[in-house]
């Protein structure tokens, strides 16, 4: 993104024309009908623990409605936030999806499923394809720190998906496909049944992609200038399915219950070694996942309620070879990690003064890890308490404080407080947020014992079990204005990271590779001889956060709507006395779309143009990535044939100018855009219902 763009998308946002996902309108949509309503102050839970309009929570919230990602084509979880939210950025890679907020990583950003945390990475690296994109009624994403409610690892913020379950007596079926170039598909079918009470919910989704190439040459290792032809894809091609069911059952208005079971599965699909041409694999990530979980909420009244929540979830992955080789046979399964994590949470919401809601909770979570590679086979509980007290001071002053208190067991107790003051005279809100957040290391930092052979060249990482918690503390001031035609907000923060764990990269020497060898004698002479430097998990000194968001939303005329996002993000880390931008950041970066819809009778129309703009991507220790920008343009198509049938054809166009980053591969260059180029997508949902 040029600085002249960057100028002209500011007078854009400074004229009306830009939006705002905080307080966005958040669309309701009900597919058995072409019409279209919009709701500009949904019901949100994230920002404050317990349900309330948009408007009146004290802590600011983003919200993607369910409504949005479908007009724009969307069947993806990482499509659907880094189209749509400029604060955020994806990465993806045969190890998951690296995933970036407000500057920060993975291990920052807290995703939750229904307020219950979704476990399971590989190297760092997420794995959503195990979020049930069929079921999202909403995205609420919380920024910065926010461990008084929900403890640890929630420092960059907190990503909660809310998912749908009608409650009128009914069945449904839908089927929803979408197909685009490069072997992209996603088809999601589901089951829907709700009669006297009790709820039945199944999903099936299969998901899947081709691996591809921008550029199919790479330089020659120790040459800027030769080049030689390579079969190492950009994108990492995969297929995965996911199966899911959750009942409900709601005997009378105070008590409803819940359960639920989610099994998924990934293998990536990889081209295969050749002795030909470089850039091949022997093998193919595989990925499971299962999680289980049983709740309950008990409502005394409107204003008071308890609720218990139990969760259980499973991931592992490791290498299933499709190439034979010395040591292992076609087919043959290496398990690398397995993870579980239990969790039992109890959580009291309680009106007890007037204008005011009380929160008492605690939670207890073990932590297991078990990594062949890594030579760890580790647990780690934590136990916590918490307290959070909201309170309207005076007519139009509300004030919120809270405090948790963890106890782990390896860093003892952690303290995490959170005060917020929101003053909303008529159309105006104003509000200021203090946050405490903190980070017990992970089980990988402190045990790791790591050795593999990736192309020949060996990979060592050690952990440390001298490591510190990393604490945060953050600072936002925020200003918005609404009305049912505009919405507009201007939000600054400021977060300041302590202690920030950080794998360093540390050279070999004639001393420390005798050490090496001797940790790990199963290292060759020939990989012995080309390791250059081997990782260390360390606390650096510190990071620093501040970031700009100014956001508006206008429905400038009877069904059409105009939104645009900008973020603007700089993020460093100190080491020692020299600070550095934070790896994998992004300046600034807005979204935009304009969507219009109309109906004539039982036919419905709804196009949608939206663009993603970024500037580059700063990797200190390799080449920056490029800046873009990406638009596309999609466009639905309702017909109510009866009333028990409902079909929805779609065609859009992704990447309408056909951006591409076709640099040639290096071991010093990085990739912000992996996009293939222009492609015609084409969908089509239909709905039985009775």
């Amino acid at each position: 993104m040029t600085h002249r763009s960057i100028c002209l998308l500011m007078a854009a946002l400074l004229t009306g024309s830009a939006a705002f996902s905080q307080i966005h309108q958040t669309t309701r949509h009900d597919s058995s009908s072409v019409n279209r309503s919009y709701n500009l102050n949904p019901i949100v839970v994230t920002g404050s623990g317990h349900h309330q309009r948009l408007k009146s929570t004290a802590t600011p919230v983003h919200v993607l409605g369910s409504q949005e990602i479908h007009e724009q084509g969307i069947t993806t979880f990482d499509a659907a936030i880094q189209r749509m939210m400029p604060q955020v950025s994806m990465a993806p890679n045969s190890m998951g999806t690296f995933l970036r907020l407000n500057g920060l990583g993975n291990k920052y950003i807290l995703i939750l499923i229904n307020g219950q945390k979704l476990s399971g990475d590989i190297s760092n690296n997420v794995d959503l394809n195990r979020i049930n994109m069929a079921r999202v009624k909403r995205i609420e994403v919380l920024d910065g720190a926010a461990s008084s409610l929900y403890g640890s690892d929630a420092i960059a913020g907190v990503i909660n998906i809310i998912t749908d379950q009608p409650t009128q007596d009914f069945i449904n079926v839908v089927s929803d496909t979408r197909v685009s170039g490069h072997g992209q598909l996603t088809e999601s079918v589901t089951l829907d049944i709700f009669k006297n009470g009790f709820g039945s919910y199944t999903t099936f989704t299969h998901d899947r992609a081709d691996s591809y190439q921008n550029n199919g040459l790479e330089y020659v290792k120790g040459s800027d200038t030769e080049t030689q032809a390579t079969i190492a894809p950009l994108f990492t091609g995969y297929r995965s399915n996911l199966l899911a069911q959750k009942f409900t059952y709601a005997p009378n208005r105070h008590l409803a219950l819940n359960a639920g079971i989610d099994y998924s599965y990934k293998i990536t699909d990889r081209p295969d070694t050749r002795a030909d041409i470089t850039g091949g694999t022997d093998y193919e990530m595989r990925y499971k996942g299962l999680r289980w979980n049983v709740g309950g909420i008990y409502k005394f009244s409107s204003k008071n309620s308890l609720q218990a929540d139990f969760v259980s979830d499973r991931y592992r992955y490791g290498k299933e070879y499709d190439v034979e080789t010395k040591t292992y046979a076609i087919g043959d399964y290496v398990q690398s990690k397995k993870q579980r994590q239990t969790e039992l949470e109890l959580k009291a919401i309680l009106g007890l003064l007037p204008h005011s809601t009380t929160i008492f909770g605690a939670d207890w979570r073990q932590d297991f890890l078990t990594a062949t590679s890594g030579n760890i086979d580790q647990s780690v509980y934590t136990i916590s308490a918490y307290a959070q007290h909201e309170t309207q001071l005076l007519k139009n002053l509300t004030a919120t404080v809270g405090l948790r208190l963890t106890h782990h067991e390896t860093f003892d107790q952690q303290f995490t407080p959170k005060a917020t003051l929101m003053y909303a005279p008529g159309n105006f809100r104003f509000r200021a947020t203090y946050s405490a957040g903190f980070r017990a290391p992970g089980l990988d930092e402190l045990y790791y014992h790591y050795f593999s052979v990736n192309r020949g060249k060996a990979q060592i990482s050690f952990g440390n079990k001298n490591l510190s918690p990393e604490k945060s503390n953050y600072f936002a001031l925020n200003a918005e204005y609404r009305t049912h035609v505009i919405a507009a907000s201007v939000t600054g923060y400021w977060n300041r990271i302590n202690d920030m764990v950080v794998k360093d990269n540390v050279d070999v020497n004639e001393g420390s590779l005798a050490m090496l060898r001797k940790e790990f004698p199963e290292m060759t002479d020939d990989q012995a001889a080309k390791l250059e430097h081997y990782a260390l998990y360390q606390n650096s000194d510190r990071g620093d956060v501040k970031g700009l968001q100014v956001n508006v939303s206008a429905n400038l005329f009877k069904g059409f709507n105009l939104s645009v996002n900008y973020a603007c993000t700089y993020a460093r880390t100190k080491s020692g006395e020299q600070w550095s931008v934070l790896e994998r950041s992004v300046r600034n970066a807005a979204t935009i779309a304009a969507n219009y819809h109309r109906t004539w009778g039982k036919y419905g129309l709804n196009v949608n143009l939206n663009g993603r703009l970024q500037s580059k991507t700063y990797y200190p220790d390799y080449e920056d990535a490029p800046g873009y920008g990406v638009w596309g343009i999609h466009t639905t198509h309702s017909f109510d044939c009866t009333q028990w049938a409902f079909i929805e054809p779609s065609i859009g166009v992704d990447n309408l100018f056909d951006r591409v980053d076709r640099r040639i591969d290096s071991t010093k260059r990085k990739y912000a855009l992996y996009s293939p180029g222009r492609m015609v997508v084409v969908g089509l949902k239909i709905k039985l219902k009775k």
